[in-house]
């Protein structure tokens, strides 16, 4: 890895662990000094426009919408995405996911919806499950189609995709499961798929990777034990459905849409997203595996040769969902 690589992750691990406090609490306003975000912008920048959106103030639930400066005449998929930093960390305007945003954007020619959830300890789980509901009830509404990013925008709501990478792809998980078993009229978007990259899952037990791979970049039990008690309910372990996802007699749904699971061979969690291959397998969820053995968790965040193909690999699984 690259030295300056090696540098960002190490920087990134620091500021995580210093704004950690032992009574389970962040330092936000540490945070807020140091934290890199960037701006939406109407005028197309790497050939993408943006605007944000405020859903429920009283939640302060927003969204950062990404679509081409220079969209075909044929409706665009819809990909929802949920950033990581283990439910307590990050926002759809930090730098890092805006750039990702317009890559997926730009690249897959789809219409991007970052959410910007609420974050733990502030608001523990459900509150991110919730909130990623509403956004998927605000777009069923039809309304964001008359927002000024929109003009001249067609939008295929049979196409409507769910992505997101660490904690935001375990809110992805939760979100399609909610979409497909909940009794709730959906009038316009059909779910087509969920791409989870590198899901931050989990249980009580030690598995054989997150011991072999202690003091790999970014994630160490120590980090996800503390931020696994500031998500999870009051009085929950790590074994509760949020975290432990692989229960046999958790309802999926029968629509539940296939998934794209993204695994490195360097992430102390693979042992956890390989339980979640097997637990869809058996549930007889279609489910296709992409291993990068070389890939630390976060790896498509930076410019590795791996996040090319990704990227390639995710645009080739949405157009082909589209066509089913």
């Amino acid at each position: 890895m690259p030295w300056k690589m090696r540098l960002a992750f190490k920087l990134g691990s620091a500021i995580t662990d210093a704004s950690r406090r032992s009574d389970g609490t962040i330092k936000r306003r540490l945070l807020s000094f140091i934290s890199l975000s960037s701006s939406a912008s109407l005028r197309p920048y790497s050939g993408v426009r943006s605007s944000d959106f405020t859903l429920n103030p009283p939640h302060n639930l927003r969204i950062r919408v990404f679509v081409p400066a220079q969209p075909p005449s044929t409706p665009l998929p819809i990909l929802v995405f949920f950033h990581g930093g283990g439910f307590a960390y990050l926002s759809a305007t930090s730098t890092f996911y805006d750039a990702v945003c317009r890559r997926f954007c730009n690249k897959i020619q789809a219409v991007v919806v970052s959410v910007d959830y609420r974050l733990s300890p502030e608001y523990r789980c459900p509150a991110q499950y919730d909130d990623g509901v509403e956004v998927l009830r605000y777009l069923d509404s039809g309304t964001v189609q008359a927002e000024k990013v929109m003009e001249g925008i067609k939008l295929d709501w049979s196409s409507c995709f769910l992505s997101g990478d660490s904690a935001g792809a375990n809110i992805a998980h939760h979100v399609a499961r909610r979409f497909c078993t909940e009794a709730t009229s959906w009038i316009r978007i059909k779910l087509a798929g969920v791409v989870s990259i590198q899901p931050f899952f989990g249980g009580e037990e030690r598995t054989e990777s997150e011991i072999r791979l202690e003091g790999a970049p970014i994630v160490s039990m120590e980090r996800t034990d503390w931020m696994w008690k500031a998500f999870l309910p009051e009085g929950a372990d790590r074994n509760h459905e949020a975290a432990h996802v692989f229960n046999q007699t958790i309802e999926l749904g029968s629509t539940f849409p296939p998934v794209l699971l993204v695994i490195g061979g360097y992430d102390p969690l693979q042992d956890w997203q390989r339980r979640y291959h097997e637990m869809l397998k058996k549930k007889g969820k279609e489910v296709r595996l992409l291993e990068y053995p070389n890939a630390v968790h976060a790896f498509y965040v930076f410019p590795f040769e791996e996040s090319k193909q990704l990227l390639a690999e995710i645009k080739a699984f949405v157009e082909e969902k589209r066509s089913n």
